[in-house]
């Protein structure tokens, strides 16, 4: 039996922007399906980019500059990012837990590659 391909399920809702919930699951196998409100899963709204940096970061065995090399960053944005995959599963305290970085720091970090604009900008902004 060919496994047909994966999509990543979307997190919230196109009309609202509420969270969706899980309500059916099915066996490719069998047909068999089971409906009801399952729990949800704080990995499975992680993009690829993140669920790299979590794998890398997992095999370095939670060494940041080990993850440094591996994406080729700088350890500052290593940090950053680290940082910002913890906000986004709930478990960084603050904004006080995001790095920083001086203004010029970010441009240079740009103007290699190893910092995309998006990310500089949340890092600009936090400067402010």
């Amino acid at each position: 039996m060919s496994k047909a391909p994966t999509y990543r399920a979307p997190s919230d809702c196109p009309v609202c922007g509420d969270e969706l919930i899980t309500t059916r699951l099915g066996c490719r196998n069998c047909g068999s399906e089971l409906a009801g409100e399952f729990g949800h899963c704080d990995f499975c709204a992680l993009d690829e980019r993140e669920t790299e940096l979590l794998r890398v970061f997992l095999a370095s065995r939670g060494n940041l500059r080990e993850v440094e090399k591996h994406l080729g960053v700088s350890y500052p944005t290593a940090r950053a990012r680290f940082t910002e995959l913890l906000m986004k599963l709930g478990l960084g305290s603050d904004a006080n837990t995001v790095p920083t970085m001086t203004r010029e720091q970010v441009l240079s970090e740009v103007a290699t590659g190893a910092l995309d604009p998006a990310e500089a900008a949340v890092l600009l902004a936090n400067l402010d």
